[in-house]
């Protein structure tokens, strides 16, 4: 699957999250979101590496990843317009498991920050930031070290079925670089599309 195939999957997939919309007609983003709320999340995704930079060879990284993340909403619902919406901080112990062009893993923790957008009612856009840190034994052209960091920038919708349970399905362009601790260190960015699950509690 190219980056255009996950680009139509990642559509497909918040189509999907909007046909499920409806049943969370009594859904309360204000008491959804309230400030001191914890969320507990788990996901899965799919990535493959893209070119940005235009090199004459690439190693063609494919992957999926899981993780579990646990977040607080500091604020509660802040803004207007728009930009009505709540911040979420949280921790998220993450793996990648590396299928192309062979098997190998990452594994570490992901300090996440996702912006939610509270508008549209039980159908609620994001935009997320990342940073990880953790252990590889990945080996490619790109990169080869035992160490490396993932950043990664992504939006997406989740569909409320509950006033505490969502579904949802996004988008994330992930960065994969050791930041010069041992070379080679080209560095690679990948598509990848996820799904999760979230649940929201006082």
């Amino acid at each position: 699957m190219n980056g255009r195939g996950l680009r139509r999957l990642a559509i497909l997939l918040l189509g999907a999250t909007v046909a499920l919309a409806s049943p969370a007609w009594g859904f309360d983003p204000a008491q959804t979101f309230k400030k001191g709320t914890y969320v507990v999340s788990a996901e899965g995704g799919y990535g493959e590496q893209f070119n940005l930079e235009g090199f004459h060879d690439q190693s063609d990284i494919k992957f999926w990843n899981l993780g579990f993340r646990s977040s607080l909403l500091p604020l509660g619902p802040t803004g207007s317009g728009f930009f009505h919406g709540a911040l979420e901080v949280g921790l998220e112990p993450f793996v990648q498991r590396y299928t192309d062009p062979h098997s190998a893993f990452w594994g570490g923790v992901a300090a996440v920050s996702r912006y939610h957008f509270l508008s549209l009612g039980s159908f609620v856009p994001y935009a997320e930031l990342a940073a990880a840190a953790g252990g590889t034994d990945l080996k490619v052209k790109e990169i080869e070290s035992t160490f490396s960091f993932l950043l990664w920038g992504g939006v997406g919708a989740s569909v409320f079925l509950s006033d505490t349970t969502a579904v949802y399905a996004g988008y994330r362009y992930e960065h994969n670089s050791n930041g010069n601790i041992e070379s080679p260190n080209r560095g690679w960015e990948s598509h990848v599309g996820v799904v999760g699950m979230s649940y929201y509690f006082r």
